[in-house]
């Protein structure tokens, strides 16, 4: 039989109806070995620095608690005891800070960071006219002691009239601004007599409160030996050099492997 030739445009039809499937197929599925897109050009950037991040500020570990084996000697014959340092076996010191003429946030922050209780003789000549300012120190726990309305270190020398009402003046203070009267007493200049004993006890207080060691311009002093002890009363002030202080008594304290204990709670006043 002889094959009959396709026209050109039957040729054309039947070539696109044969492709069509074909054409559909590749547009619904691309195949899986189709080659990726070629990126466009990138630029060249930076990573990202990483957020800071503070380094908290460590808190002071809880001192350990002491079992006191002191008991403060009762008043006689109308005088109050003189307490220098505390007889003790415990691994235990007393922080003690005078005056109160400096007045700085830092002073609370730096009591803090140490993780130190601490006994405040103020005077009232001293604190002016901010009273206040120690209130912090009170809610801390810390107890405000008497040192006198006006700081005279040549008290001691003034009648007993006078030593009196400067003793009972400063506890009267202490009792409106604070709220507690005080119970311990230090004389201006750590000078003090007979007469003045009967003084502090005349007015209710339970003891004098006396030192044998220092912070001072930014060092230690010793009126015995060359280290701290066992029951020791140290002194500071309330002075610009306040953190040089500190700081020398925190030094201290760490060499002779004691502990700063409240005063008060330890002697039972």
């Amino acid at each position: 039989m002889q094959d009959l030739p396709f026209s050109r445009r039957a040729a054309l039809l039947a070539l696109g109806a044969a492709a069509a499937p074909l054409l559909g197929a590749c547009s619904a599925s691309p195949s899986k070995d189709a080659a990726a897109p070629t990126p466009g050009p990138t630029t060249n950037r930076p990573a990202p620095s990483p957020t800071p991040t503070s380094t908290p500020t460590p808190t002071p570990k809880p001192s350990p608690t002491f079992t006191s084996d002191y008991k403060l000697p009762p008043i006689e014959d109308g005088m109050a005891p003189v307490v220098t340092r505390v007889i003790t076996k415990q691994p235990v010191v007393f922080l003690t800070i005078d005056d109160g003429l400096a007045k700085s946030p830092k002073e609370l922050q730096l009591l803090d960071q140490y993780g130190y209780p601490a006994t405040l003789f103020l005077t009232k000549s001293a604190m002016g006219e901010n009273p206040d300012f120690f209130k912090a120190f009170q809610k801390r726990g810390d107890h405000i002691q008497d040192h006198t309305i006006s700081h005279n270190t040549s008290m001691v020398n003034a009648s007993y009239e006078y030593q009196l009402g400067e003793i009972t003046g400063m506890r009267d203070y202490i009792k409106t601004e604070y709220g507690t009267a005080p119970t311990l007493f230090r004389p201006p200049g750590g000078f003090y007599s007979n007469a003045m004993r009967r003084a502090v006890a005349a007015a209710g207080l339970k003891a004098i409160i006396h030192w044998e060691c220092k912070a001072n311009a930014g060092r230690m002093d010793y009126q015995v030996g060359n280290s701290l002890r066992p029951g020791d009363i140290c002194l500071m002030h309330f002075r610009p050099e306040f953190e040089q202080d500190l700081a020398a008594f925190h030094k201290a304290q760490q060499a002779a492997g004691l502990t700063v204990v409240r005063l008060e709670d330890f002697i039972g006043a």
